[in-house]
């Protein structure tokens, strides 16, 4: 988290043992960080996480690419690269997705007290002002979660085929391999040119709810 106190680090464990609730008032008690300071600062890092996760995507098809100029070698050696490639945007996607599943967490516990707090207005113009400002965030909120899910769906049957590729590698170190290899690199670049487009469609959706949370 960026903008989080340090001291915040120390406590932050707790969300790790289901603790959510406990965490969230011990930010604003202790430290007065709201909790949509909290969702700026996890949908901030659900953005990079998925930044570096298309950049590994990327890398990892070009290793795959590479097969296609195999001209001999140790086809061990080009396995244990490939598998490890794989291993990488495996580690990526779950990465994501743990970052996501945090966004959804404290963006519920920020809208269920946002509704709560409606009722302590006195004030029906006020009520009414806020009321508008919460559905208007929640419609934002939810086009760019909508965004982060499908982008992070699409992960999925990419790494299907990265994982398939390797294990077909695995058991057929020989030339039928990477003819395998070499027939599949094409459906594996637009594959991976879609997902790439979601998740630059995710990062945008994300920067603008960003810019639109910090100036609300």
């Amino acid at each position: 988290m960026k903008r989080l106190p340090l001291l915040l680090l120390g406590f932050a464990l707790l969300t790790l043992t289901g603790c959510n609730t406990m965490y969230y008032t011990m930010s604003e008690s202790l430290f007065g960080v709201q909790k949509r300071e909290i969702l700026v600062d996890r949908v901030e890092d659900a953005r990079d996480e998925q930044t570096e996760a298309k950049e590994q995507f990327q890398t990892t098809l070009e290793k795959f690419k590479s097969v296609v100029g195999f001209d001999g070698g140790e086809l061990e050696t080009l396995y244990k690269e490939l598998k490890a490639e794989y291993e990488r945007c495996d580690s990526q996607a779950k990465d994501v997705k743990s970052r996501i599943s945090s966004i959804e967490n404290v963006a519920n516990a920020m809208f269920d007290e946002w509704e709560t707090e409606l009722g302590q207005y006195t004030s029906a113009t006020l009520r009414r002002a806020s009321e508008q400002q919460l559905s208007a965030t929640k419609a934002r909120y939810q086009q760019m979660l909508a965004a982060m899910i499908t982008a992070q769906q699409k992960m999925q049957p990419v790494l299907n085929a990265f994982h398939d590729q390797v294990l077909f590698l695995k058991h057929n170190l020989n030339a039928q391999a990477i003819t395998s290899l070499q027939t599949t690199v094409g459906s594996l670049q637009s594959d991976v040119d879609r997902l790439i487009k979601e998740m630059e469609t995710s990062i945008d959706q994300a920067n603008r709810f960003i810019s639109e949370l910090k100036t609300d």
